[in-house]
């Protein structure tokens, strides 16, 4: 007999399985705390590395809080880093544990190395404790005055972490000006667009209740910055240039003037690899020219090819970020990109939601010169394995249609997918036939020659199916079994699901009775009757007036 299954997996041999393993290694971290024997340092960090392993997988390792900190006391950054990794952890659920690391973060935020003083900064400012703020304020103070600019940059974050922990704290200190004095003057570009995006969101946060942070808020939209920022733009980082650019496009300039020189300084970032820092930049043109209506058109054609090159570059998802901007582009001005139809065309093997949105665009860019061939190229995409595609494509053939561009030969491709044998395709045809015929009665005589050989059992959809029924009446006298394919219809009335083909089915005896009445007086009756006794609120009282035709029931 085979023994039963285990429960649960046996822990492997590197895993801890109980407190005894927790206590060896506290036991050993005491024996090298106060060791200054050579090669005591690799000691630490094969130590140091199985607690930060056992911690990464839930094991509760906060026993060995304090034989960590003793063992901090070393010039090793790697050690450093992983004690620092451990301290913020366990500091975060246990504020007690939290006071031990104060004393030893503070030296650290002293010693020698500008990285062992940045990352101990950070690590001070990450615990998050609100009993420990008043331990941040010195070494945040010191940290904004380092000569080093990683120390710096380390600092500046961590007022803003201040301000999220104690708020009071932090504007009592006077962090806010030491930071806009830096960002004005700090020769380190990254230290500078730290400063920047910590007094954006500390400003903002506190405008609502001070007015003095309100006119500091609106003093970082002033001449002097943006000028000050855009001259240095190149320095920055991609993530710091989209900063500043969000900046810019919030600044109103005094004059034409100043607008054409910020789109000077500003070109060269169209040509920039990074796409967000391309469409921060076009954002920046666009809000500048928006009271000048030639300069915004001019704008249009700039950016045109910037954002046809980041379509076709790039992930489907930064594709499809991107198309999203050139969507509302094209739908503002959509003979610009009347002449790139092409770049809108769907590839194999692009994601449903990028076609969706190519598809848009192809319909809202068709013209007299361009519609033969963006017909031609939706007309492939019916037979799309993907059926979602597929009927998007019919669809916007027939707004191509309905936009009076060449008529004649679209009517001809719809009338060729009534014949593919596709339900899809030939539901979605009759809805477009139908709206056409609208629009183009004089269309009719070509078009109902193809839908009457259409069966309307093989049609299921509702507003495939309405649409049928609405042919039926509408040229019942052009069709010759027209009163018989709806006498049809009515009879399986009470079978029929949909309230909307049930009115369509009423309206079209309704037409078909005053065209051939001798053919249809008797099914004229049937859907009466069945239209008067329907639950459905729509087909009832849709169709009747106050008054009802109890002679015609009744005969």
């Amino acid at each position: 007999m085979a023994p039963p299954a285990q429960a649960h997996r046996s822990p492997s041999p590197s895993q801890p399985s109980g407190k005894g393993e927790v206590s060896d290694l506290k036991s050993q971290l005491r024996q090298l705390a106060g060791s200054r024997a050579p090669g005591i340092d690799d000691s630490k960090r094969e130590l140091f590395k199985k607690v930060i392993s056992y911690m990464t997988i839930g094991i509760d390792v906060s026993a060995v809080f304090g034989e960590m900190v003793m063992c901090s006391a070393t010039s090793d950054i790697v050690l450093k880093k992983m004690c620092y990794l451990y301290v913020g952890n366990y500091a975060k659920v246990n504020p007690d544990l939290a006071l031990l690391t104060i004393n030893f973060l503070q030296r650290d935020c002293k010693d020698e190395d500008p990285m062992i003083r940045g990352l101990a900064l950070r690590s001070l400012c990450s615990l998050r404790v609100a009993n420990l703020v008043e331990y941040l304020v010195g070494p945040l103070g010191l940290g904004l005055k380092d000569n080093n600019s990683y120390v710096r940059t380390v600092a500046v974050i961590g007022v803003l972490k201040l301000y999220h922990i104690s708020a009071p704290t932090c504007i009592d200190a006077d962090f806010p000006p030491t930071l806009k004095h830096l960002m004005l003057n700090d020769p380190d570009p990254q230290v500078v667009a730290n400063c920047l995006s910590a007094l954006q969101e500390i400003w903002s946060l506190e405008a609502s209740t001070s007015e003095e942070a309100s006119r500091e808020r609106e003093a970082l939209i002033s001449k002097p910055v943006i000028y000050y920022l855009l001259n240095r733009i190149k320095e920055f980082s991609e993530w710091a240039q989209c900063l500043v650019l969000e900046l810019v496009a919030k600044y109103v300039p005094l004059d034409s003037n100043e607008i054409f020189d910020i789109m000077n300084l500003l070109e060269d970032r169209l040509q920039h690899a990074n796409g967000a820092v391309v469409l921060s930049t076009i954002k920046v043109f666009l809000h500048l020219t928006l009271s000048m209506t030639d300069v915004h058109q001019q704008v249009y054609e700039r950016i045109k090819a910037p954002l046809l090159t980041l379509v076709s570059s790039g992930s489907p998802e930064q594709s499809y970020a991107v198309l999203s901007h050139l969507h509302i582009l094209v739908m503002r001005a959509p003979f610009i990109f009347a002449s790139d139809y092409k770049h809108f065309y769907c590839q194999y093997n692009e994601p449903s939601y990028v076609k969706k949105l190519k598809l848009e665009m192809l319909t809202a860019v068709a013209n007299e010169s361009n519609t033969y061939e963006i017909v031609t190229e939706l007309c492939e995409y019916a037979a799309n394995v993907d059926i979602p595609i597929a009927r998007e494509s019919i669809r916007a053939v027939g707004k191509i249609a309905l936009q009076q561009y060449d008529v004649n030969a679209i009517v001809d491709r719809l009338l060729q997918f009534l014949e593919m044998e596709k339900d899809y395709v030939t539901a979605e045809a009759l809805v477009l036939v139908k709206d056409l015929l609208r629009k183009y009665p004089q269309w009719s005589h070509d078009c109902i020659a193809v839908v009457g050989s259409i069966s309307s059992q093989n049609v299921q959809e509702p507003k495939a199916k309405a649409a049928l029924i609405w042919m039926l009446g509408e040229y019942s006298q052009d069709m010759q079994d027209a009163p018989y394919i709806l006498e049809s219809l009515t009879e399986n009335w009470e079978e029929e699901p949909s309230a909307e083909v049930r009115l369509h089915l009423l309206t079209a005896v309704m037409k078909c009775f005053f065209k051939r009445p001798p053919e249809t007086q008797k099914v004229l009756g049937a859907a009466l009757a069945a239209g008067l006794a329907d639950f459905h609120q729509v087909v009832f009282y849709g169709f009747f007036p106050p008054f009802s035709f109890p002679q015609v029931v009744k005969h």
